[in-house]
């Protein structure tokens, strides 16, 4: 084989002319190394922002397209939805819920007539007749003198749903009187501990008390999430076995990823901007505090939170607070069912949760007042800013929200593993020192069952039956409400059940997430959402767990006065 040998005179105008070539064909770029190659990275940075040109390019053709075809297809909608609402009603199957299938049909078609109808239209007649003769007056007294009208309602509402319908039959007006004080007494040790006395809103702590006898609404949407479940597991464990790890978390990851698809379309975003409007017109709160508290008793502790995911991290403390409070006082749409499962009745689970929405936002504020000024106080513009990874579409959207949500359900899990954990190893040592002194059972819930009775004696119950109430309620702040409310329904099922009353009002306590084991919950979902507030919401997770707590003793002690 032969050698060929040339000078470097032969070589350079060969390499000069690669060279030209190569820089020619990367559109003459400066950014290059030695030998004239193109950097790899600036390279992909090029790519990656031509795919990105590609996809805005795509994603405004399809906008434009919908534009033009929008009023045909919310048209069509709004048809669809009109011939649904007369064969329910007409068909005998479904004619019995004429009610509110009007009220949702009709609200749906509104929705998209206003799409084409100004505002205006129905603005400007009531704002002519409300201003004049209802803002102007009302606002031209002094404080005070609407202080005072506010507490005077308040007091004739409770005085009035008190001692203004029928006893029961194993009831007195004592026993309302009862529940009538133990209201007062809460809201005076809630007063009387609040972290600044001098800041509490007042007109929202009277409206909070007073939409509590107004609120009703339920929802299962969650169950939806438990059909993944049923494809890794199966339809009895999820139906009938009810564990934490597979019902629980997986209603969470596909919540947390459905929220993200809503957030990518802009349903959230209109939900929380009038949310926040009615709220700040009603109670004056935060719009995203005011979405969270809403939404607590339809989609849980964990998940109301991520309706404002944006904001989290922008909260101050009194809205942490009452986010957590809200998701302690209340139950969630998904294990709703599994309750009614054990016996317990609906209406007292559906309306006990309601209640607390406004009954958290008091009490939360009276705890902990505002003293910042939130972000999202009054109109709300909801504006996601500017993503790392942007989604391309809704699918995008929800498959981001869907890891994100394994993220989340990761810290539940193991916050609420440790807790749980935390809570046996004290009950271990709690019997451990007990024995030595002849006691062979000393827990947690014996001594809380002593340190409630007073809160169990003011919400109403009976003498004879205050301290299997107060350990009920003991067993629910330990361990978990459904462990309490399947104690409960033993009692019931028992040769010695609880009168009416008692059940009743016990039925009401138990409904809420304020326990230890939610405790871990609330810290794993907000720490995750809002990393530089960890240390805020570690701090008074403790003081908004307690305000749930008592939400739900309220809420039994106005069922008190009602029984």
């Amino acid at each position: 084989m032969s050698t060929m040998y040339y000078s470097e005179s032969d070589i350079q105008p060969a390499v000069t002319e690669a060279i030209e070539r190569k820089t020619s064909r990367n559109s003459g770029s400066e950014v290059s190394n030695e030998k004239g190659l193109i950097d790899p990275e600036v390279q992909k940075e090029r790519e990656l922002a031509h795919d990105k040109e590609e996809v805005e390019d795509a994603r405004s053709r399809q906008h434009e397209l919908y534009l033009k075809l929008r009023p045909f297809i919310l048209g069509g909608l709004a048809l669809v939805i009109l011939g649904w609402w007369i064969s329910a009603t007409i068909l005998k199957a479904t004619r019995h819920r004429w009610i509110v299938q009007t009220l949702w049909a009709w609200f749906f078609i509104t929705v998209i007539a206003f799409r084409y109808i100004p505002n205006r239209v129905v603005t400007r007649p009531i704002e002519a007749v409300w201003t004049p003769l209802v803002q102007k007056p009302f606002f031209a007294l002094p404080y005070r003198v609407r202080l005072t009208m506010g507490w005077l309602a308040l007091v004739g509402i409770v005085f009035g749903s008190a001692f203004g319908f029928k006893l029961e039959a194993d009831t007195s007006y004592g026993d309302r009187a009862i529940s009538v004080l133990g209201l007062v007494v809460f809201q005076f040790c809630f007063w009387a501990t609040s972290m600044n006395r001098s800041h509490i809103p007042w007109p929202t702590v009277i409206v909070g008390f007073i939409f509590k006898w107004l609120a009703i609404l339920a929802s299962d949407f969650l169950a939806q999430g438990l059909q993944g479940a049923i494809f890794f597991f199966d339809a009895e464990t999820v139906n009938d076995k009810h564990w934490f790890f597979v019902n629980t978390l997986a209603s969470i990851i596909f919540f947390i990823a459905f929220v993200q698809m809503m957030y990518y379309l802009g349903v959230m975003q209109w939900l929380i901007k009038n949310f926040a409007w009615f709220f700040f017109k009603t109670m004056n709160v935060s719009g995203a505090e005011a979405v969270v508290a809403a939404a607590s008793p339809f989609i849980g502790q964990g998940e109301s939170a991520c309706l404002v995911r944006p904001y989290v991290d922008l909260m101050t403390e009194s809205e942490i607070h009452l986010t957590m409070t809200s998701g302690f006082s209340t139950i969630a749409g998904s294990v709703l069912s599994a309750y009614i499962a054990l016996g317990v009745p609906a209406q007292n689970l559906v309306t006990a949760s309601v209640m607390s929405i406004p009954a958290s936002i008091a009490i939360s504020k009276i705890r902990c007042p505002e003293m910042e000024e939130p972000v999202t106080r009054g109109q709300v513009t909801v504006d996601r800013g500017q993503q790392k990874n942007a989604p391309a579409n809704a699918l995008h959207a929800f498959s981001q929200g869907a890891i994100f949500g394994v993220v989340v359900a990761g810290q539940i899990l193991a916050n609420v593993l440790t807790v749980v954990s935390l809570v046996a190893t004290i009950n271990g040592l709690l019997t451990w020192i007990g024995k030595g002194f002849g006691i062979h059972a000393l827990t947690l819930q014996i001594i809380l069952r002593y340190i409630f009775y007073p809160v169990t004696f003011f919400m109403g119950v009976p003498r004879p039956e205050i301290l299997r109430v107060a350990e009920l309620l003991a067993t629910k702040l330990v361990e978990n409400e459904f462990v309490g409310y399947s104690t409960l329904q033993a009692i019931m099922a028992s040769d010695d059940p609880l009168s009416f009353r008692s059940y009743t009002i016990a039925s009401y306590a138990l409904c809420g997430f304020a326990n230890l084991g939610s405790l871990g919950i609330q810290i794993g979902v907000l720490a995750a959402l809002a990393p530089s507030r960890a240390q805020i919401i570690a701090r008074i997770a403790l003081s908004a767990m307690a305000c749930g707590f008592i939400s739900t003793m309220q809420a039994a002690g106005i069922a008190g006065m009602l029984v």
